[in-house]
């Protein structure tokens, strides 16, 4: 594949990702259950807090990919970190975004209808401890992490490093705010989950 169609491949990419790993199983919930399973709102609380900054980061690694791929000048204001663009960074970076993506999708099959973004305090969710939950207990956060890893690793800049750090920080704190809700919800069956399953793998 030439270096200009893999140029241009980028935003197709980034838009799959985000239909299949955040909008596509988003209609599908609803659609069998009619429960709304984005549960993000405007409220001024941490858990409103780390959905607006997840999505103010995602906006930000839209822009930068498709600045990447239509405008070779303004890329430069993201500070290219040059050392690390060299094609074997750059097909390792290629290849653990789409591995990333299948785990990804793997993991959605195996929530099935408990697929949520956020935390649903008006609606109970079955606890999914089988697949690759029983690997790990935040499977999809992992799959995503891994993906802005690659992304990083595809486009190193100062904007994709800055961005790898805020979404790891606003992961690790959804992450804990999601374990202490089903601490309370899930009480000894989920207290068995946690003794027994890493976090990440």
């Amino acid at each position: 594949m030439s270096e200009q169609i893999i140029k241009y491949y980028y935003p197709i990419y980034v838009i799959f990702f985000i239909c299949i790993v955040f909008i596509l199983p988003s209609v599908r919930t609803y659609r069998k259950t009619g429960i709304n399973p984005v549960t993000f709102s405007s409220k001024d609380t941490a858990h409103d807090y780390s959905g607006f900054m997840m999505k103010l980061c995602t906006f930000l690694l839209v822009i930068m990919v498709f600045i990447f791929s239509f405008s070779e000048k303004a890329y430069l204001y993201f500070v290219p970190i040059s050392y690390l663009e060299i094609t074997a960074v750059s097909i390792f970076g290629f290849v653990i975004i789409h591995l990333a993506l299948l785990w990804i999708i793997i993991a959605q099959i195996h929530m099935g209808v408990s697929w949520r973004i956020g935390i649903d305090e008006t609606n109970r969710t079955d606890l999914i401890t089988s697949g690759l939950f029983s690997l790990s207990r935040n499977p999809i956060f992992l799959g995503i992490l891994v993906n802005i890893l690659g992304l990083f690793l595809v486009l190193p800049n100062a904007l994709s490093f800055a961005l790898l750090i805020a979404i790891y920080i606003v992961v690790q704190v959804q992450v804990r705010l999601e374990e202490e809700f089903l601490k309370r919800t899930n009480e000894s069956r989920y207290s068995h989950y946690y003794s027994n399953v890493r976090r990440w793998i």
